[in-house]
């Protein structure tokens, strides 16, 4: 790797040099989704942020395992340790079997990805696969004091932890916030303290998922499945694990405790969280009636949206915000956000028909292209990068008006931002383009201009505005002048 890459660590709260376990090797946790509903807006956050975190590393050089799990059992109604697991509730009330419903909304999830251009993991556990690994991992957490069973279900003994490490490494709580801040047993739990966690829960009668092991018939904690499905893919120890904020506190606090409970070590390098989605400065919500998923997005089919949006216009309006920093929705922000792609794009496209001048003196390109990767190792600064991208475009646009000539190098390098960064590392497609490349679209444009240019010459009128108003009713518009004809994509 020749670049330096800074990542922001929320175990030390500060950007640290990021230095790979085993060099030239990377490996990447995060936490997927529980599918038990379709994906919504605050799913592509994640999938777009640690995709594109992947995307750079590679582009560097760097060999990438990606493990994003998928939950499909133990996450229950309160992200906790009580109520309904998410899946077999879905599951009783549609009448379905659980692996019908995770099955079906999985597809869905990688669907919606898949739009959003977000490349499929190296590896996808689930945790409904992985059990044995779980038992096992309570077992050594038993071995080593710091858990406890109860009427069958096993408790992580949070208060014993504490007296060893410290509980609320990651989210920067202690035990006696935690204390106060929680209210009494009423005496009819299994739960020494109310703030303990379940690392296997005996499952009640009417529980439709559940498993043989030697405290129960049962089903694992939430929290343990990330615990043992890492390790089994990177490692006891691995680089990155991810997730969003709302994962922070309990269920990333939970991990590191788990891991070093069983281990005697935390085993994660650098922790990352992406920050949250609001919608009009409120948090998206179901409760709060402003809840929007993928497909709605894409269809407009919602009270909240004024029209449809396309994935690649929701990729690059998620690109705009730092990944750390609180990003809000509103129809105003999604508009400006697919003006500015197209603007992008455009650019890419008339850098194609820009001749370059052989004595032009050098127009910046080359230190532009260093302060792009600056700023995407730079703790994957998306919007400082982009900001960067767009100096590019007015470049362009003034070569186009011939106030501005590049040279053969510096067109070169544009070039490069365009294709190695614009769509290599931030994974944004040309959708105007149906997915063929600027290459071909500019080669395609150029037959049909000297066609048009022809029956110009020939002053065949009916034939010259009748390749304008076919191309203007594909959504491409032609500009005559005097140096000929020009086109752009609305």
């Amino acid at each position: 790797m020749s670049r330096a890459i800074f990542l922001y660590n929320t175990a030390s709260r500060q950007k640290e040099l990021f230095k790979p376990i085993h060099e030239g090797h990377v490996g990447i946790y995060v936490c997927g989704p529980t599918v038990y509903g379709d994906a919504h807006l605050g799913h592509a956050r994640p999938g777009i942020t640690y995709d594109t975190l992947v995307r750079l590393m590679r582009s560097l050089g760097l060999k990438v395992r990606y493990v994003r799990n998928i939950t499909d059992v133990g996450h229950l109604e309160n992200d906790a340790d009580e109520g309904e697991d998410k899946i077999a509730k879905k599951a009783r009330l549609e009448q379905l079997e659980p692996m019908e419903v995770v099955q079906y909304y999985t597809i869905r999830y990688e669907e919606a990805m898949k739009k959003l251009g977000v490349n499929p993991p190296s590896i996808e556990p689930r945790a409904s696969g992985h059990i044995i690994e779980q038992i096992n991992l309570v077992k050594q957490i038993l071995d080593n004091g710091y858990a406890y069973e109860s009427n069958g279900s096993v408790y992580f003994d949070v208060a014993k932890y504490n007296k060893d490490h410290r509980y609320g490494v990651l989210s920067g709580r202690t035990l006696d916030e935690m204390i106060s801040n929680t209210r009494e047993l009423d005496g009819q739990s299994d739960k020494h303290a109310p703030y303990d966690f379940a690392l296997w829960k005996k499952a009640a009668p009417e529980h439709i998922m559940h498993w043989p092991s030697p405290w129960s018939e049962g089903f694992p904690g939430w929290h343990l499945e990330c615990s043992a499905m890492s390790a089994k893919y990177l490692g006891e120890e691995f680089d990155i694990h991810g997730g969003g904020m709302d994962l922070l506190f309990p269920h990333h606090e939970c991990e590191l405790a788990q891991n070093t409970a069983a281990r005697g070590k935390g085993g994660v390098h650098y922790w990352m969280h992406n920050n949250m989605i609001t919608i009009n400065g409120k948090k998206m919500g179901k409760s709060y009636g402003n809840f929007i998923t993928l497909d709605e997005l894409f269809s407009g089919k919602h009270p909240l949206l004024q029209k449809a949006y396309s994935p690649m216009t929701i990729r690059f309006f998620i690109l705009q915000a730092h990944y750390r920093s609180t990003l809000d929705f509103s129809n105003e922000a999604l508009q400006a956000a697919e003006k500015g792609l197209k603007k992008l794009f455009q650019a890419a496209r008339d850098l194609e028909a820009i001749a370059p001048a052989e004595a032009a003196k050098e127009a910046g390109i080359a230190k532009m292209y260093e302060d792009i990767y600056d700023a995407l190792c730079d703790d994957l600064n998306t919007p400082v990068a982009l900001a960067h991208m767009f100096e590019a475009v007015n470049i362009i646009n003034r070569a186009k008006e011939k106030s501005l000539q590049i040279n053969v190098a510096d067109k070169v390098l544009l070039k490069k931002i365009f294709t190695d960064v614009l769509q290599g590392i931030l994974g944004l497609a040309d959708e105007q383009a149906g997915g063929a490349s600027a290459d071909t679209i500019g080669g395609l444009m150029e037959i049909i201009l000297k066609e048009r240019q022809a029956a110009r010459e020939q002053k065949d009128w009916a034939k010259c505005d009748a390749i304008r108003d076919q191309l203007g009713r594909l959504g491409i518009r032609i500009k005559d002048t005097k140096e000929g004809s020009e086109w752009t994509l609305e």
